[in-house]
């Protein structure tokens, strides 16, 4: 299996709570009823993949913003790595911990040949339903778009 997730389209999205980089406690909960969640999982901190991936979700940060979305990155990189590397790139959006990748188990993302932790990006419903998932190790910055395109979708869906 080439990290394909476990969690499909329709699935309710599992509950997490997890130290954000403000060393905050954030939970999916906290999103309910009130925004769109783009969640995306990626493999480590200021490494060219992650970063590219991370700056192309902050240069569209406001786009997902006016579409009623809020972003958040996941990693197994402490509160403290995921500070540093917010300030180093500038990127508007929370970074949650997840030491030991159970929320990434929970979401079943798969890691890469065994190794590398997986790269998958979640598009969650203001129900907590997952309305789409984008599973790419080496598209990176396609998971922004693939993302952005589906919240579009889902805000003009609701306004009608």
């Amino acid at each position: 299996m080439f990290g394909k997730s476990s969690l499909a389209v329709g699935d309710r999205a599992p509950e997490f709570s997890l130290q954000s980089q403000k060393q905050e406690t954030v939970k999916l909960s906290d999103f309910l009823g009130k925004k769109t969640l783009v969640v995306f999982f990626y493999p480590k901190d200021d490494t060219p993949g992650c970063t590219a991936e991370s700056c192309s979700f902050r240069d569209s940060h406001d786009d997902f913003t006016e579409a009623g979305a809020e972003v958040i990155g996941i990693s197994g990189d402490s509160a403290e790595s995921h500070g540093q590397f917010a300030k180093k790139y500038g990127l508007p959006m929370t970074l949650l911990s997840d030491p030991g990748g159970q929320t990434a188990k929970s979401y079943g993302v798969k890691s890469t040949l065994g190794i590398l932790p997986g790269r998958v990006t979640f598009v969650i419903d203001k129900e907590g339903i997952v309305r789409h998932v984008f599973s790419s190790q080496l598209q990176a910055t396609k998971h922004v778009s693939e993302a952005l395109a589906i919240v579009k979708q889902l805000e003009g869906a609701s306004k009608n």
